[in-house]
C-alpha cells in the first residue's frame, strides 16, 4: 500500500525540489517558446533543463508516495548525485545560453524575442543556485555518517565526470585523429570518465559492499593513475591541439580554436579536481583515526 508522507514536501530540500522543477519548467518554455535554434550547444541547454525537471519530478513523486525507500539503490546517494549533477548541467546551460544565444541575439539587432531570452537565463541561474544549495544540505557533514556519494570524495567524482561529459561534446567536434598524441588525450578522457562513472554506478547500487578488494585503497589507485595520465594530457594537448587549430583572425564562441581553449580550460580544472580528490582519499585512508 502506497504512504503519501507530506513532510517531504515542506521540509527545506523538498521545497528546493518543488522550486526547481517551477523554474526548469519556465526555462525551457521561454527557450522553447523562442523558436528552435538548432545546433549541439542549444540542444544540450534544452536536454539540461528538461531532463533535470524530469528528474527532480520523479524524486518528489517517489519520496512522496514512500516508494523511494523500496527501490534496491542507496536513495541518498542517488539524490545526492543528482543534485550536484543537475547544479553543473544547469551552471553550463545558463552560461551557454547566455553567451551564445541571448548576448549574440540581443547585441546584433532589437527583437521581440530578447525579453523571454533574457527571462529565461535568469530562471536558469536561479535555479542552479537551488540546486547548489541542495547539495549543500544533503551533502555529508563531518564525523556524520552517509553514504560515499555524500561525501567530498563522492561529490567530486560527479564533477569528475561531468567535466569529461563536456570535453567529449566539444572534442567530437574536431579533427583528434589525426594525430597520435591527441588520440592518446581522448583515450586519458574515456578511462578516466569510465572509472569514475563505475563507482557511482557501484555506490548507488550499493555494489561496493562486494567488492573483493578494499575500496578506498582502490579508489586511491584509482586517482594517483589518473592524476599522472592527466599530468600528461596538460602537457601533450594544448602542445598538438593549438599547431592544428592556430587562432584565427576572426573566431566566434563554436569556431574550432575556441573549442580547442574550453578543452584545455576543462583539462586543467579536471587535473586539479583530481588532485583534490587524492589528497582528500589519502586523508582519509591514512590520516584519520577511527572514533
Amino acid at each position: 500500500m502506497v504512504t503519501l508522507d507530506v513532510k517531504t514536501l515542506t521540509v527545506p530540500v523538498g521545497i528546493l525540489r518543488i522550486l526547481a522543477v517551477v523554474f526548469t519548467c519556465v526555462t525551457f518554455s521561454l527557450v522553447a517558446s523562442v523558436g528552435h535554434i538548432g545546433g549541439s550547444f542549444w540542444s544540450w541547454c534544452m536536454f539540461s533543463w528538461c531532463f533535470c525537471f524530469s528528474v527532480t519530478l520523479i524524486i518528489l513523486v517517489l519520496e512522496f508516495t514512500s516508494l523511494s525507500s523500496k527501490l534496491p539503490i542507496s536513495w541518498d546517494d542517488f539524490t545526492t548525485a543528482f543534485a550536484m549533477l543537475a547544479t553543473l548541467m544547469v551552471l553550463t546551460a545558463s552560461l551557454l545560453y547566455s553567451i551564445i544565444f541571448t548576448c549574440r541575439t540581443c547585441g546584433e539587432h532589437t527583437c521581440s524575442t530578447c525579453g523571454k531570452d533574457i527571462a529565461a537565463c535568469v530562471f536558469s541561474f536561479l535555479t542552479f543556485i537551488l540546486y547548489a544549495v541542495e547539495v549543500g544540505l544533503t551533502r555529508a557533514k563531518p564525523g556524520e555518517i552517509s553514504g560515499f556519494l555524500s561525501t567530498v570524495p563522492g561529490l567530486l567524482k560527479v564533477l569528475e565526470a561531468f567535466v569529461a561529459c563536456i570535453i567529449f561534446i566539444c572534442v567530437d567536434l574536431l579533427r583528434y585523429n589525426l594525430l597520435p598524441g591527441l588520440q592518446w588525450c581522448v583515450a586519458v578522457y574515456s578511462i578516466c570518465f569510465i572509472i569514475s562513472l563505475l563507482i557511482i554506478i557501484l555506490t548507488i547500487g550499493r555494489l561496493l559492499s562486494r567488492f573483493p578488494a578494499p575500496f578506498n585503497k582502490v579508489l586511491i589507485v584509482c586517482n594517483v593513475l589518473a592524476v599522472l595520465m592527466y599530468i600528461t594530457v596538460a602537457v601533450i594537448w594544448p602542445f598538438y591541439i593549438f599547431k592544428l587549430y592556430p587562432r584565427p583572425n576572426s573566431c566566434p564562441v563554436d569556431c574550432e580554436w575556441s573549442l580547442a581553449v574550453v578543452i584545455t580550460f576543462m583539462t586543467y580544472f579536471n587535473l586539479i579536481a583530481y588532485i583534490v580528490d587524492t589528497v582528500y582519499s589519502f586523508r582519509l585512508v591514512f590520516f584519520t583515526t577511527p572514533a
